[in-house]
């Protein structure tokens, strides 16, 4: 983002607290309804796999194109954002997906499914567009909460868990108005259409009608050079650890419950959504902690919680046989009952909430003039880790035939990318001087932010 003046208000419309926060709000709750809509699958799929007669990679890939035209358009998105403003950018992209989302409650086959799961999937690029907006309204010191809270919209994927099995039950198969109004499972994509609708309405008419536009005017490659730094990429494998593999245990994770520990729908849903709430809601909390400790700290702490956590979820199944006196023979089992499975998956939710909004601390403190380029990209390639890692981990699970691979996948990239930070740390700490050899993050007058040298 550039730190031009912004436009100002015209006298008599709203204060600039009043309208950041405006922005901030609305932003929050477009952008966690655009979010349930891009993983709805991850819930509506189980119905489906019945009806249509799915395989688990058939099903992963239902999801996972979804997912998929969700990270691919971020960085253009962000650089229309900067340049054109988040009022309209925001209010076109709702309506824009508000079209295939209303088609997916008349598909017949799978074909026309993943048609409109990947036109749906331009829900997912809203993201991009909300934190480039917000960051525009927002001040230095205030940006790392500010984010954090639109961020809070991944709780988006819960609204889905909840509302479409009680849908499911309540609503007529056959639906109402003979049909018109679909019923069952295909009524819950109906209603997130209609919502669409609204949610648009609101974004353009209760906005700020004068909106910021840091990057009009700029050339595209001015707002396209600092892709070319490493520490961009590096911050991109962070946002795989603690977005896209949030992305893709929300789709995954219902499954897994079913398969592994032979729940019914309603559980499963539930005990997801234990996951998906501290996962989502979190960020605030994991941005004012990045203001206060700065987001290289907080990310250590992430990291070192997740690689833990994740490979204990690894360990697959396993039985014992003990031979005693008599001839007799005992079976030791062990392995995670379901418990004890949602627990270390809690804490893995707890990282990749505190993290996601770490991560997103990064941007603007390294590159102020540029948020939108930068979080579009790190966006995108995060995202695209949630698009790869279903399909991974139904192949995983094929291949080893345990389950709990799932996890071994998750617990690579983790560990790669703590030490990737650990890595950075220490060079840093080279080539600082003796009196900052303890220090993570360097303050400046602007906050906790550090003045990092080549990638550190």
């Amino acid at each position: 983002m550039t730190t031009a003046t912004p436009t100002s208000i015209s006298p008599g419309s709203l204060s600039e607290a009043s309208a950041a926060n405006r922005v901030l709000w609305l932003s929050t709750t477009a952008f966690t309804l655009m979010f349930a809509v891009w993983l709805m699958f991850g819930i509506l799929a189980i119905p489906l796999r019945d009806e249509l007669g799915l395989s688990a990679v058939q099903f992963s890939w239902l999801a996972a194109i979804a997912i998929l035209n969700g990270s691919l358009w971020r960085l253009v998105f962000g650089i229309l954002t900067d340049r054109y403003g988040g009022r309209r950018v925001f209010t076109v992209l709702v309506l824009l997906t508000a079209v295939p989302t209303f088609l997916v409650s008349y598909a017949q086959t799978y074909t026309h499914l993943m048609l409109c799961a990947f036109l749906l999937g331009l829900a997912g690029n809203s993201f991009s567009v909300g934190i480039a907006w917000n960051a525009a309204w927002f001040p230095t010191k205030r940006q790392g909460f500010a984010l954090g809270v639109f961020g809070a919209g991944n709780v988006g994927a819960s609204v889905t868990k909840f509302i479409a099995p009680v849908v499911i039950a309540i609503v007529p198969t056959v639906g109402w108005l003979g049909g018109v109004v679909p019923g069952g499972w295909r009524f819950v994509p109906f209603l997130y259409g209609i919502l669409l609708l609204g949610m648009a309405a609101a974004l353009w008419w209760m906005s700020p009608a004068r909106d910021r536009m840091p990057g009009q005017g700029r050339a595209l490659s001015a707002m396209l050079q600092p892709l070319r730094c490493m520490r961009v990429w590096r911050f991109s494998l962070y946002y795989v650890v603690v977005f896209g593999a949030y992305v893709a245990l929300a789709v995954w994770l219902p499954r897994y419950y079913q398969d592994v520990y032979g729940l019914a729908l309603g559980p499963a849903a539930l005990l997801t959504a234990l996951f998906i709430f501290p996962a989502s809601l979190l960020r605030p909390l994991g941005g004012y902690f990045s203001d206060c400790f700065g987001a290289r700290r907080v990310m250590y702490w992430v990291f070192g919680g997740m690689t833990a956590a994740t490979l204990l979820l690894a360990l697959p199944e396993m039985h014992i046989t003990v031979p005693a006196a008599g001839g007799q023979v005992y079976q030791l089992s062990l392995g995670l009952n379901v418990w004890l499975f949602t627990a270390l998956l809690f804490v893995v939710a707890v990282g990749m909430g505190i993290g996601k909004a770490a991560v997103y601390k990064y941007i603007p403190d390294y590159f102020p003039k540029d948020v939108g380029a930068v979080g579009g990209l790190v966006g995108m390639l995060g995202a695209l880790g949630g698009f790869l890692l279903p399909p991974v981990f139904a192949y995983f699970e094929s291949f080893s035939g345990v389950p709990q691979a799932t996890f071994f996948a998750l617990f690579v990239v983790t560990a790669l990318s703590l030490l990737w930070l650990h890595v950075t740390v220490l060079r840093l700490l080279r080539e600082e001087a003796s009196h900052v050899r303890h220090e993570f993050d360097l303050p400046t007058a602007s906050g906790p932010t550090i003045t990092a040298r080549n990638d550190a």
